[in-house]
């Protein structure tokens, strides 16, 4: 039995295999035997050729021409494949391996003409994927990974051919925190948002910049279009871009406050009437849409629509490809050049 086990009989090992060191040892406690941890992968990392790979989930026609691919394609292209496949063998008798992660990497990786990659050999055959289990980078956190790359010597144009994004857009990503206080920024450490929203920020004062982003945050709608209209319902001296006409500065001050908190007032009313009636009109088209979706689902019905009333099949179909606000903030994303992450924090997720 460990002597330190004997001199303090009231403590436990946390850990198996943990050699406990008493006064008379010098050094660190080290194990002593192997930990009884369960690993999801082994520990070495293999070469596999492409062909051999077995998707375990169907690509959506067009990826290919999607921006989030092309990102997956330049990146591989300028610094390489970072994070490894992720594969699992049912049966080692035979060759072929069940791709759990990376689809997209490998279409990429054929498309530059590679033949093999790296490849993690999962134990299990989970059911998840696995980059709904990791964390993703933050865009505060893009912003130092960036910084520090520039201060090692990597060059702009580079950084924009391994991102797949145009010069302006890493620009951004650089001066992404200038004009920005403490405060939000530390509010702002593990979120996710676009570049443009803290080039609204920059029009507002210190304190106005910390009360808009715990109204962003607590929504959880880090937006653009969030930020500009609490930009817009930003007291004039607490905007940094405000700038009033001299005459109305000399003449009516009391005048312009009476105004504006006129305005302030009619924008909350008409806020809070749209949320009393955001659930049912919400209800309302959920019911259309999927009524005039099993209607237009009938060809009888379409083509005689077609044919008859085309002016009203446009509206059909415009009810009908309404997207939730889920989808529509997601595409939002891609179209403003969101990138996903790597676990290392170095390139966007291939």
């Amino acid at each position: 039995m460990n002597p330190a086990m004997n001199a303090q009989p009231n403590i436990t090992p946390m850990y198996p295999g943990i050699h406990q060191a008493d006064e008379t040892e010098e050094g660190p406690n080290l194990p002593t035997a192997p930990l009884n941890t369960l690993l999801g992968f082994d520990l070495e990392t293999y070469q596999i050729p492409l062909d051999t790979l077995m998707p375990s989930k169907r690509i959506p026609d067009g990826v290919m021409s999607t921006r989030k691919y092309k990102q997956v394609v330049s990146s591989i292209h300028e610094i390489g494949l970072i994070e490894p496949l992720s594969v699992i063998q049912h049966d080692p008798a035979k060759p072929e391996f069940i791709l759990l992660d990376g689809h997209l990497r490998v279409l990429a990786l054929k498309d530059l003409g590679v033949h093999e990659a790296p490849c993690l050999i999962a134990k299990d055959d989970e059911t998840y994927t696995y980059n709904h289990r990791i964390n993703r980078l933050s865009t505060i956190q893009e912003h130092y990974m960036i910084r520090r790359a520039i201060d090692r010597g990597v060059s702009k144009e580079r950084l924009a051919r391994a991102f797949g994004v145009n010069l302006s857009s890493i620009n951004r990503r650089i001066n992404l925190l200038e004009g920005i206080c403490p405060e939000a920024i530390a509010r702002l450490q593990d979120k996710q948002f676009t570049p443009d929203v803290t080039r609204v920020l920059r029009n507002m004062k210190a304190a106005r910049q910390v009360e808009a982003v715990e109204l962003m945050v607590a929504s959880n709608t880090i937006t653009v279009a969030h930020a500009d209209a609490l930009l817009k319902a930003s007291p004039p001296e607490q905007r940094t871009d405000f700038k009033p006409p001299e005459r109305d500065k000399q003449l009516a001050p009391i005048e312009q406050i009476v105004k504006l908190e006129k305005e302030m007032s009619q924008v909350q009313t008409q806020y809070k009437d749209a949320e009393e009636n955001y659930g049912s009109d919400l209800l309302n088209l959920v019911v259309a849409k999927g009524y005039l979706t099993k209607l237009l689902g009938n060809d009888a019905v379409k083509s005689y629509i077609t044919r008859h009333e085309p002016e009203i099949l446009e509206h059909f179909e415009l009810v009908v490809n309404t997207v939730s606000m889920e989808e529509a903030v997601q595409q939002q994303l891609e179209a403003d050049g969101e990138f996903e992450e790597s676990p290392e924090g170095e390139a966007p997720a291939q």
